[in-house]
């Protein structure tokens, strides 16, 4: 497969992905506003912050390093070592899941029986639906790998709106069972969608559209682990590599969920506060979970596919250099836009967003200030996401090994910041903190892609500039929308607020129209890669 037909199938594997991710935060919203309504904000924090850090650390330290060693590109990937090497992320995520079901049991603060019923359940289920999810990782990352663009978006849809259902269903009925009625969704989502993917494969195999695509599966059978004399059972330079990038998966993991860490081994912040930041959390992290992230894990596959991990510019194909680094530079603008705006618009708009959204509980108080800084760290996010994206992807196994001693330093300089911070601001001190660490992230991935690039006419970076007119653009917008704010917003009643939105909704025309305008190699890329229809590919 050239260049060219992995970014048209990258691109359309992003483009699915983005509309997953506004269905499942439409969803999460919807369901978030509705269950504030019928159970505590002790609760809600409870799950949302408590519980989901536990099934998500152990479904990130089992899986992160496996699936970013088996989509590396290889002239010679043996996808029978690929496929026993994923597997080894089910008896790891066992042993996370117990490990850190003790912890989060005997070593945390239980919260009180009396206000938050069935803590023990919720810590089981959580743990459990994080193991059953991963018995679908080879199913996934066959997925992944050969861009079956449907299968994720069909798997996780029907998941979601199968949680969002008995959720809400539970929460009328028996308000009451508290945890359990989370419990009882989680579960039934990772094993719906797990049964997806297993469903899908087994319409799948033997059918035209594997041999099309050159599937190197024909049976279900061949999806488990098998021994054979004739070879090892694993490619140790796969297991070398995934070692060494679950060291750095570890670290990232505090990075990323670092405050959450914070407010649950240190209780920074009460139950219920965690529950208000974790809302505010969600909502501030819209647009990186339904834009930023897609793009992230699709082009990750693309960078990988297309460029050869570990060599230089001049021992890669000149076409697949060239194509990459015209991708590379168009994201960057693209993300450095979308981030720019967000910042620009979030501040005048952040409390009228929440008051909406939640009422007087979370626009009152330190909510709009905490999603205004917000909106600056979606800036820094995205840009770290693809900087990053393109790094990992190209890393050999040696810079692999030396970036977990920078993760590291990362880690442990994110952690006591955010400490400190969080005393001297409260929750807004966590944003700061993320903010400073992910600066210092891009930092490190931007002198990884000038060394990449050097010797060759190529500069990716540039597309980190935007032009002119943009920037005068948001600048004026950023100050008409704050003046309108203070004018007619937020306690003026409807009618008023009601002009704010309009003198936005303006404003923000006029920024996408020079955009437009003057940005005409990033409207093509956007154009001809996310909007346009792939011709269809012949038999």
């Amino acid at each position: 497969m050239g260049s060219q037909d992995v970014l048209t199938d990258t691109t359309k594997l992003a483009s699915y992905s983005m509309v997953l991710q506004v269905l499942f935060r439409v969803l999460t919203f919807g369901l978030n506003a509705f269950t504030l309504r019928y159970v505590s904000k002790e609760i809600i924090g409870i799950v949302n912050v408590r519980l989901t850090l536990l099934y998500s650390t152990v479904v990130f330290l089992a899986r992160e390093a496996f699936r970013r060693t088996c989509l590396s590109h290889g002239p010679r990937q043996n996808w029978r070592h690929t496929i026993q090497l994923i597997w080894l992320t089910v008896p790891l995520g066992i042993c996370w899941s117990l490990l850190l079901g003790w912890v989060w049991l005997r070593v945390l603060e239980v919260p009180d029986p009396e206000v938050i019923p069935h803590y023990g359940t919720g810590v089981l289920a959580f743990g459990f639906s994080a193991v059953v999810e991963l018995l679908a990782e080879p199913f996934w990352v066959l997925a992944q790998s050969h861009l079956l663009v449907r299968l994720k978006v069909l798997a996780e849809s029907l998941a979601m709106i199968s949680r969002c259902c008995v959720t809400v269903l539970l929460v009328l009925v028996y308000p009451q069972w508290g945890l359990v009625i989370f419990s009882v969704a989680q579960v039934l989502y990772t094993s719906l969608l797990a049964l997806a993917y297993v469903v899908y494969f087994a319409g799948f195999l033997g059918s035209p559209e594997a041999e099309t695509k050159s599937f190197p599966l024909r049976k279900m059978t061949e999806f488990l682990p098998q021994y054979s004399a004739s070879q090892n059972f694993l490619d140790w330079t796969q297991v070398r590599l995934a070692w060494s990038l679950f060291k750095q998966s570890f670290l990232k993991q505090i990075l990323t969920e670092g405050e959450r860490y914070v407010m649950t081994f240190l209780n920074v912040l009460s139950f219920g506060d965690q529950g208000v930041y974790d809302i505010v959390n969600n909502l501030g992290s819209l647009v990186a979970r339904f834009i930023f992230l897609p793009i992230e894990e699709s082009f990750y596959v693309f960078f990988a596919k297309v460029l050869e991990r570990g060599k230089d510019v001049g021992c890669q194909r000149k076409e697949d250099v060239s194509t990459a680094t015209e991708v590379l530079a168009s994201l960057l603008k693209l993300v450095t836009l979308i981030g720019l705006t967000i910042t620009a618009f979030g501040y005048a708009y952040s409390q009228l967003a929440l008051d909406i959204y939640g009422g007087s509980m979370l626009s009152a108080g330190s909510g709009p200030s905490l999603l205004r800084c917000y909106c600056l760290y979606v800036l820094l996010l995205a840009i770290n996401g693809v900087t990053e994206c393109f790094t990992f992807a190209t890393m050999s196994k040696d810079q692999v090994d030396r970036y977990n001693y920078v993760m590291l330093g990362l880690s442990l300089s994110f952690l006591a910041f955010s400490y400190y911070m969080t005393g001297w601001l409260g929750s807004v001190g966590f944003i700061l903190a993320n903010c400073f660490s992910m600066g210092l992230r891009i930092a490190h991935s931007v002198l990884y892609i000038r060394r990449y690039y050097r010797g060759s006419p190529y500069r990716p970076l540039t597309g980190l500039l935007l032009s002119p007119a943009v920037v005068s653009a948001l600048g004026v917008s950023a100050a008409v929308t704050a003046f309108s704010e203070v004018s007619l917003c937020c306690d003026r009643g409807w009618v008023p607020r009601l002009g704010h939105v309009a003198v936005g909704v303006v404003c923000l025309s006029v920024t996408l129209g020079a955009a437009v305008f003057s940005e005409t190699k990033l409207t093509h890329f956007i154009r001809s890669q996310f909007l346009s229809r792939p011709p269809k590919k012949k038999a």
